[in-house]
């Protein structure tokens, strides 16, 4: 099977999941019935499913049929990951992120309720717990963003912020990169609430391209590796 004609099948499927309306987790037609459809061949589908299933665009279950995926973002962190070990480009990445995260930051403090500035506070308690016994916290730090933007109601939004959040922290734990001052990373986190509270859109992204800063320093550790 040629690139071209690949691409095409690949084209037709997803367009008949678009066109009925399908949701992650409901099934698609057989591959006979996607053979008879595209008037192509069974190994002609097969090839095409697998490489949507790659994309996490639909979910073969051996033995069950095809489902439309969930499609996340995780194929594209796995990438990223790789093309910043392969060409140490970690600090395009940040760039990037702190980019998006200026941007957003500066919505949500116009938004923000006071239930997610309460579970804010919380994750930022725990971690300040958890810098001041010597550990580490990692799990805390992504549930701090994912909380961040959650009044936007994106899923988009949260699912990119997560791979670039996931990308880092897998290159960091590969070179053995750590926070080289965890208690201030805190200080920094809890800048960012403060600035939400009071509604200071200006100082929020201020707070938050200052918590960039300290990415800046890990991003120099990876370099020199």
């Amino acid at each position: 099977m040629t690139a071209g004609l690949g691409q095409a099948i690949r084209d037709e499927i997803t367009g008949l999941i678009l066109s009925r309306g399908l949701r992650p987790g409901d099934p698609l037609p057989t591959e006979s019935e996607l053979v008879e459809t595209f008037g192509v061949s069974r190994n002609s589908i097969r090839e095409a499913l697998k490489a949507l299933q790659a994309l996490d665009i639909v979910e073969i279950r051996h033995g069950h049929g095809t489902y439309v995926g969930n499609l996340s973002l995780a194929h594209f962190a796995d990438g990223l990951t790789f093309r910043a070990l392969q060409v140490r480009s970690m600090a395009e990445i940040v760039e990037v992120r702190e980019a998006l995260e200026n941007a957003l930051i500066r919505r949500v403090a116009a938004i923000v309720p006071d239930a997610d500035l309460a579970a804010l506070d919380d994750v930022t308690h725990k971690m300040d717990e958890r810098a001041k016994a010597g550990g580490t916290f990692a799990d805390e730090d992504r549930e701090f963003h994912e909380l961040l933007y959650r009044s936007l109601d994106n899923s988009l939004v949260t699912q990119l912020l997560q791979a670039f959040w996931d990308v880092f922290h897998r290159v960091g734990h590969s070179l053995g990169v750590t926070d080289p001052d965890p208690v201030q990373t805190v200080r920094r986190h809890r800048a960012i609430v403060a600035a939400l509270r009071d509604r200071d859109v200006d100082r929020a992204e201020r707070a938050m391209t200052e918590h960039f800063r300290n990415l800046d320093f890990r991003v120099a550790q990876i370099r020199s590796r």
